[in-house]
């Protein structure tokens, strides 16, 4: 972990973003106190790809059938 002046960050801030985006931490202080942190972003997450499961997973026929009155009366409390 590297740590640098505001002046020093101004003055190489390209080699400083370099640095950065290869991994290494950068704390830019002012007047000796850290005040910001220069870090690579993460790697975006991978694409998705759909239908994956396809085939693998069955939905009922009446998977949107009404739910029996008991399981009611947990969730509304009656």
């Amino acid at each position: 972990m590297q740590t640098v002046n505001i002046h020093e960050a101004k003055t190489h801030l390209s080699r400083l973003v370099e640095n950065a985006a290869a991994g290494e931490e950068v704390i830019i202080a002012k007047a000796g106190k850290p005040v910001a942190r220069l870090v690579s972003l993460a790697k975006p997450a991978r694409k998705r790809q759909l239908g994956i499961l396809a085939g693998k997973i069955v939905v009922p026929d009446d998977f949107d059938a009404p739910l029996p009155d008991a399981v009611l009366d947990s969730f509304e409390g009656r």
